[in-house]
């Protein structure tokens, strides 16, 4: 039987995206400064960013990444086990377990690495399980697979159908997982019953709070910290550098001895080269800040009442979300591109998400504030929003009407 013509096959799948209204295309930013964006030749104002608290571009951050490039070059030369780490890593990972109250943190390059790290180190049995919301980044559940354990999801949010899927799992060892924030829905995962479902049944609980560290909680401290939760009932942690501490890479945080096995047998830690030190010293001047400036999370809250009221005001769908990511149903995926168009030529940036990143039927306009975002600014989005929204609603008439 002759194999498959791969070049056939990518072809299909191309004209199947095309036809799904799922083709994907990038622009090319030729500078920043804060929100604004230039995009092809045009200054956009930016609502898509993860750069929640504003400190990508932030003076103190920038002069730290410059300093330590000039002192120290542009790459660490090789993995953190021969001589890749760095006294810039070791203080930013001593910085971050002391900020979010853990004995220990680690360094990765990424967060898609290191949730492929924690799985993969901990989990590598046909019996051993893992449980995880169904809406969970699409790392944890691609380190599942990778790990070689098995995948069990449960319904987005519902903390009994983590308990059954524990219940009916194999004899082997069993972790929980759950993002903290919902990347693209931007609710909370329910922590404090999901850390008793862990316990009840023996099963290491990992939070992915990529989203809400540096803007969730009482300075900062993410979700966990805001459940009340720590290291004894979250033996795992994961927070990002590259979101609202507007750097690059990863921390995972856990107890002595947990750590200390990842950092010896995780081989997406073992088997890369580190972070660069210039890049942790910018993210740890990043942490600092983000310790400091409450007025950056203060400020937020203030955006995010804003734009909620004004997209009740306007008859907007929000989903339930009280953290920066404020996603705006439009269902159909043409149609939520074409409203994505429609604020580029008003001249805002909003990222139009589509299936497979979200569910089937679920496509959305997915805003994210910024605390560099002003209130001017918030509320000429909502009404660029109801704009688009009105033309469109006009054309679909007139389509239906064969005008």
């Amino acid at each position: 039987m002759a194999r498959p013509d791969l070049h056939e096959r990518i072809q299909a799948q191309q004209k199947l995206r095309g036809a799904q209204g799922r083709t994907r295309a990038r622009r090319t930013v030729s500078r920043r400064d804060g929100v604004r964006l230039e995009v092809d030749g045009r200054w956009l104002t930016g609502f898509c960013s993860n750069d929640y608290l504003g400190l990508a571009q932030q003076f103190e951050v920038v002069a730290a990444l410059q300093d330590a490039a000039a002192r120290d070059g542009a790459g660490s030369t090789a993995s953190h086990l021969i001589c890749g780490h760095h006294a810039n890593h070791d203080a930013l990972e001593r910085e971050m377990a002391e900020w979010l109250g853990y004995p220990r943190a680690l360094l990765f390059d990424s967060g898609f690495s290191a949730n492929l790290a924690v799985q993969q180190a901990l989990l590598g049995d046909d019996n051993d399980v893992c449980v995880q919301d169904r809406l969970n980044h699409a790392s944890l559940l691609d380190a599942s697979r990778l790990a070689g354990c098995r995948l069990r999801r449960y319904p987005h949010l519902d903390t009994e159908g983590a308990m059954r899927q524990l219940k009916h799992a194999p004899d082997g060892a069993a972790m929980l997982v759950t993002d903290g924030v919902f990347s693209m829905d931007g609710d909370i995962a329910p922590l404090r019953s999901l850390s008793l479902v862990a316990r009840m049944q023996q099963a290491l609980f990992y939070v992915d709070d990529a989203h809400g560290v540096g803007v969730v909680g009482e300075d900062g401290r993410g979700c966990v910290a805001d459940a009340g939760l720590g290291v004894n009932e979250v033996p795992l942690q994961l927070a990002t550098l590259g979101k609202s501490l507007g750097g690059h890479g990863a921390v995972v945080l856990g107890d002595e001895a947990l750590i200390q096995h990842l950092s010896e047998t995780a081989r997406p830690y073992i088997y890369t080269t580190a972070l660069p030190p210039a890049l942790a010293a910018a993210s740890l001047a990043a942490i600092k800040l983000a310790r400091r400036d409450h007025w950056r999370r203060e400020k937020l809250t203030e955006l995010i009442a804003l734009f909620r009221e004004g997209a009740r005001r306007n008859g907007l769908e929000l989903m339930p979300s009280e953290t920066p990511i404020q996603p705006l149903l439009c269902g159909d995926e043409s149609h939520t591109v074409a409203m994505a168009n429609r604020l580029v030529e008003a001249g805002f940036l909003v990222s139009a998400i589509r299936p497979p990143t979200v569910p089937e039927g679920k496509s959305r306009l997915r805003v994210t504030l910024s605390a560099l975002h002003t209130p001017a600014e918030v509320n000429a989005l909502l009404e660029a929003i109801a704009r688009a929204r009105d033309v469109a609603s006009f054309q679909q008439s007139l389509l239906a009407s064969g005008s």
